[in-house]
């Protein structure tokens, strides 16, 4: 089974120079947003155990939140071979998440 990772630049980066598919979740604790997806995304990697689901914190992890050009949380990426292959802003129900990694 599959568990969200609170993950900080090189542990992300390493999942996606792996060619792992990434579903990466950059929020901030100060969020109001980031707190009600934090089960929606929770429960979507104890469904996707394929997929490597982190939580970023911007704040914790400025760089990394600027190389993709974060500009409001929450944000999430979806990388599948190492590419960024999708991008959602907002909260979103689990079958949004789904379809962002199809």
């Amino acid at each position: 089974m599959s568990q969200l990772i609170h993950a900080n630049a090189e542990q992300f980066n390493t999942a996606v120079q792996n060619g792992e598919t990434v579903l990466a979740d950059f929020s901030a604790t100060w969020c109001g947003p980031c707190k009600m997806l934090e089960p929606i995304i929770t429960s979507f990697a104890e469904r996707n155990p394929n997929i490597t689901v982190m939580k970023i914190d911007v704040d914790e992890n400025n760089d990394l939140a600027a190389s993709f050009q974060i500009m409001s949380v929450p944000t999430i990426l979806v990388f599948k071979n190492g590419q960024l292959v999708n991008r959602q802003t907002g909260v979103v129900p689990i079958e949004a998440l789904e379809n962002l990694v199809l």
